[in-house]
């Protein structure tokens, strides 16, 4: 469910028209809702009532601090990748001890600030990181609190790109190796193993393809106390999808919850999930406008002034956005195919292919919807466009929580070198 409906013929945020968004903030512009955000943190945290859970927003669907705060306010942790995400996370109100540090490639400045902080758990990757996260809190009379992600070759997820469980993926330690590594990592100072993680992929509809894995965590739990280990945090990471098109039903975080209660059983840990784009993706739309109508050999483009460095998503893994005109066309107007493209100079530059549309003109609006997860965290300012404006609407309040800076701000980060001669 989000808050974006038709009302007098013209799109709307909750209570805000789009097109007064695009008047003030310009397009491309993202345009989140609080009342969707603040709707899916609550399905999911109800779901887990009396039970222990953290859930950790993953920061990386959508880093925006408007975004982060609103969710810490009702009491989410955060999923972290990175040591700005961290400071980030932090900068929202997530507190340290509701914070877990993910990622292959943690660098030891990144965990000198996530052991400084006080951080709630490192999700461990590799023997090298072990090693590298050991020597840091022991030279900073530390203890890392810390849970290796386990690879439990159980694939998954909407598409090859977004699909991480599997023995040729670079995420987590191989499934056989997990007793030696936790072995390891109790004779090194500084280490505490405390739990147990796993993430599987993403975009995943039926919470079925949850079940092998976590019943792989579960009996690892359950083996590794056995041999004395004080495994007391199970991370399920998250991975749950969302509909981006009619006749998309993914299960309900009522399902989810329910499949993780049975799985565990009596098992007592603090159960942690890693969701992202269940909270954020139907939360947020991109608004675009028309440039161009070109035709040509039997096509039509609509050249849009949103480019693939706004919204990746397409080019990335060739994803799925429904594209809708902020107006409503015309009663009967015939729809017809078209390709839906952007300004940048690459071939990948094209959100749709022969999608089916209403008539459109140079300088309408569109909207493409359930792009609040990995759409402006993923985008760039490729061909020297500056970053994309973001707005977060409350009821008929409407808040810019990111400005698209200007052009010579974007050029005042560089510079020539001395030995160029100035003009």
């Amino acid at each position: 469910m989000h808050h974006f409906a038709y009302r007098n013929g013209v799109l709307h945020c909750e209570d805000v028209s789009l097109e007064a968004v695009a008047r003030e903030l310009g397009t491309p512009a993202y345009v989140y809702s609080d009342a969707t955000l603040r709707r899916h943190y609550s399905v999911l945290a109800d779901a887990f009532a009396n039970r222990n859970v953290l859930i950790a927003y993953a920061v990386k669907a959508n880093s925006n601090l408007g975004v982060i705060a609103t969710l810490a306010e009702m009491g989410a942790g955060a999923d972290v990748v990175s040591g700005g995400e961290l400071m980030k996370a932090m900068e929202a109100g997530v507190p340290a001890n509701r914070i877990v540090f993910s990622g292959v490639a943690k660098t030891a400045e990144e965990m000198k600030i996530g052991l400084t902080r006080g951080i709630h758990q490192f999700n461990v990757e590799s023997l090298p990181e072990l090693h590298r996260l050991s020597k840091i809190a022991s030279e900073m009379g530390k203890r890392a609190p810390i849970a290796f992600r386990v690879n439990p070759h159980v694939e998954a997820g909407g598409h090859a790109h977004i699909s991480t469980g599997s023995a040729e993926h670079k995420f987590g330690i191989a499934w056989h190796e997990a007793d030696a590594f936790y072995d390891e990592a109790s004779r090194l100072p500084g280490i505490d193993p405390v739990g147990i993680a796993v993430h599987i992929g993403s975009q995943i509809m039926r919470v079925e393809q949850f079940r092998a894995a976590w019943e792989k965590v579960v009996a690892l739990v359950r083996r590794l106390r056995d041999r004395g280990f004080a495994i007391s945090r199970v991370d399920f990471g998250g991975g749950l999808g969302v509909p981006y098109k009619d006749g998309e039903d993914p299960d309900s975080p009522l399902v989810y919850a329910n499949q993780a209660r049975d799985v565990l059983g009596s098992l007592d840990v603090q159960l942690i999930f890693e969701p992202g784009r269940l909270i954020a993706g139907n939360a947020g739309v991109l608004i675009s406008k028309v440039e161009y109508i070109k035709e040509r050999d039997g096509r039509t483009f609509v050249i849009l002034d949103a480019g693939m460095n706004d919204l990746m998503r397409p080019a990335l893994y060739s994803a799925y956005h429904e594209v809708l005109p902020v107006r409503t066309p015309a009663l009967g107007a015939t729809r017809s195919p078209v390709d839906l493209v952007g300004p940048i100079c690459e071939s990948t530059d094209r959100f749709a292919k022969d999608r089916s549309m209403p008539p459109l003109h140079e300088g309408d609006l569109v909207a493409f919807m359930t792009a609040g997860a990995y759409g402006a965290t993923l985008s760039s300012q490729y061909n020297s466009r500056p970053l994309v404006a973001e707005a977060l609407v409350r009821g008929d309040a409407c808040v810019v929580v990111r400005r698209r800076p200007t052009f010579d701000e974007m050029i005042a980060l560089e510079r020539a070198p001395d030995w160029i001669a100035s003009g």
